[in-house]
């Protein structure tokens, strides 16, 4: 099974992350990621035999606990990109400084030091909290959607996170579908 960890949007979010992705809906070349599904990732976990679950499970508590984070609000907004302006695979939402990333980032380290004590390789990169909004798959439009990260700036709202989640994502032709196998709340 294919599985990664989250901090998944409210659904209350789901129109504001539509609003987000609306200037890019005729950029040439960009898939939209479905804004029912919006989540941040704090690790991916890739393809993982299921009778690790309870172990994973285990480690994401023992993560939550030494994250020493309660429930906190998270305010998404802004644009930026991966990897870079100049080669863009991904457009995001990010969020907001001072809103909820020292949290998430306190909780993406804890959780991948548990998840590296059990055998899991470590991310190859450094984490951005975001909410992907599009992956570009040909630079059709790249100056348009440079344009766009440079002169959009929108607020996509606040939430309370009050648990993380460990995802299973099955990849379909229509895209990934997602089903929360637990979470643990902080």
């Amino acid at each position: 099974m294919r599985l990664f960890v989250s901090v998944d949007l409210p659904s209350s979010l789901v129109e504001a992350v539509a609003d987000a992705q609306a200037p890019f809906e005729a950029c040439a070349g960009l898939r939209l990621t479905d804004p029912t599904q919006a989540h941040c990732t704090l690790t991916f976990l890739g393809d993982t035999d299921p009778d690790r679950v309870d172990e994973i499970e285990a480690a994401l508590e023992t993560a939550v606990a030494d994250a020493g984070v309660g429930p906190f609000d998270c305010t998404v907004g802004g644009l930026g990109v991966f990897p870079s302006m100049a080669y863009i695979s991904v457009i995001w939402a990010g969020v907001r400084e001072g809103a909820g990333d020292a949290e998430l980032t306190a909780l993406a380290a804890a959780v991948e030091d548990e998840l590296t004590a059990i055998g899991f390789d470590p991310a190859d990169h450094e984490f951005t909290p975001h909410i992907t909004l599009a992956r570009m798959d040909a630079a059709h439009d790249k100056q348009r959607v440079q344009r766009l990260v440079d002169e959009t700036d929108p607020t996509v709202g606040t939430f309370q996170v009050e648990c993380i989640r460990l995802t299973k994502s099955t990849l379909t032709d229509d895209g990934p579908v997602y089903e929360t196998v637990s979470e643990i709340p902080l």
